[in-house]
């Protein structure tokens, strides 16, 4: 049996007659950039969502860098602090809007940041925090949201993992102003290329993101700050409106699988998984393993895709090292690295290739 890792071609398939009929839509107006269909879909995602406001851009790592900016945290005398256990692109969307960038640990059972050790590591450099909603298991925030007063810190959330999850039954925009997604093709809200948003409750914070992805223009031919170029495309709208309704119902299938796993892969005490609670959104599905290594060997022979979210942590990586950490620093985040890999996890995914992933999991640690 062929198991790959992700597959869209259900999604695409469920939704077809949707997207179809935006992408006419869109050829009839020949309105390609910052027109209807964007204008649509931030109406209808920051409905979704519980938010006042939300401004498309061109990546989720953008959004990480318009947020900092228009925090106005953009000087290398300024830090800015978030796991180290994250896609690199958190990082350099932080590095992109120009502040130092500082690193902490997570903690050891959810893998997500540990709000004592960012609080540990601060300074009164330190400007603002990101969180990672790693996995589409949301943070600890009102902890969070604590420390960042603390330190008055600016709180930007990264949730570009996290598509359609809430903390304590609140909308994310409920904890701090900035609220950054990714649409990659592969999230639970994904487009069909890059895309991203900025969700908020502040209006002032939402007109200043729109001037800053549209190169500090007020829409005309004049910059009044320095901004970048992120606006995120009618085209991938027409995808992301086609697909918004569906979300819901999507994330409870991921659900349905994720719990087929926990029963297939009780009592397997050579993999556990990854501590979450009734609030994740389950992005991904990630066990820690044993052999780690030649587990995946062992799956990619039976036909099983797999992942690893990730093998390297920030401060190890060269893009990063002028974090300051080395080897050893961030014991938790390390630890993870090596043993952390992601199962296959899609909606509509079929029980018997649930069963068959679980089974070869199961057949390599008995061999």
């Amino acid at each position: 049996m062929h198991v790959p890792p992700v597959n869209l071609r259900p999604i695409l398939q469920a939704t077809e007659p949707a997207w179809r009929e935006r992408l006419s839509e869109l050829f009839a107006r020949m309105h390609f950039i910052l027109g209807p269909q964007l204008e649509g879909f931030e109406e209808e995602l920051s409905a979704a969502f519980g938010a006042r406001e939300a401004i498309g851009v061109g990546t989720g790592t953008a959004a990480i860098e318009l947020c900092l900016r228009a925090a106005r945290i953009c000087t290398p005398q300024q830090e800015v602090i978030t796991s180290a256990l994250t896609a690199p692109f958190t990082g350099i969307g932080i590095a992109g809007a120009g502040p130092k960038l500082r690193l902490a640990d997570v903690d050891p059972e959810t893998l997500l940041l540990d709000a004592d050790d960012a609080g540990n590591r601060a300074s009164r450099k330190t400007a603002a925090i990101v969180p990672v909603h790693l996995y589409g298991q949301p943070c600890e925030m009102t902890r969070l949201r604590a420390v960042a007063r603390t330190l008055r810190a600016v709180l930007i959330q990264d949730a570009c993992q996290a598509h359609g999850a809430q903390h304590k039954g609140k909308p994310l925009t409920r904890y701090s102003p900035y609220v950054c997604y990714s649409f990659y093709p592969t999230k639970n809200l994904g487009c069909l290329g890059d895309g991203g948003a900025v969700l908020t409750n502040q209006a002032g914070v939402a007109k200043r993101l729109r001037m800053l992805r549209d190169g500090g223009r007020r829409g005309g031919q004049v910059s009044y700050v320095t901004g970048i170029n992120s606006r995120l495309d009618e085209m991938q709208c027409c995808y992301l409106r086609a697909f918004l309704p569906s979300l819901e119902e999507w994330n409870a299938d991921r659900a349905r699988t994720a719990a087929s796993y926990d029963v297939l892969l009780s009592g397997c005490e050579a993999v556990r998984r990854v501590g979450t609670n009734g609030e994740a959104v389950h992005h991904l599905y990630v066990i820690r393993a044993a052999r780690r290594n030649r587990l995946r060997e062992h799956l990619a022979k039976k036909g099983i895709g797999t992942g690893v979210h990730y093998p390297v942590p920030l401060h190890l990586m060269p893009a990063f090292r002028d974090s300051g950490l080395r080897r050893g620093d961030l014991p938790h985040a390390e630890k993870a690295c090596r043993e952390i890999v992601s199962l296959p996890l899609w909606p509509y995914m079929p029980e018997s290739m649930v069963q068959y992933v679980a089974e070869q999991v199961r057949a390599f640690y008995r061999s």
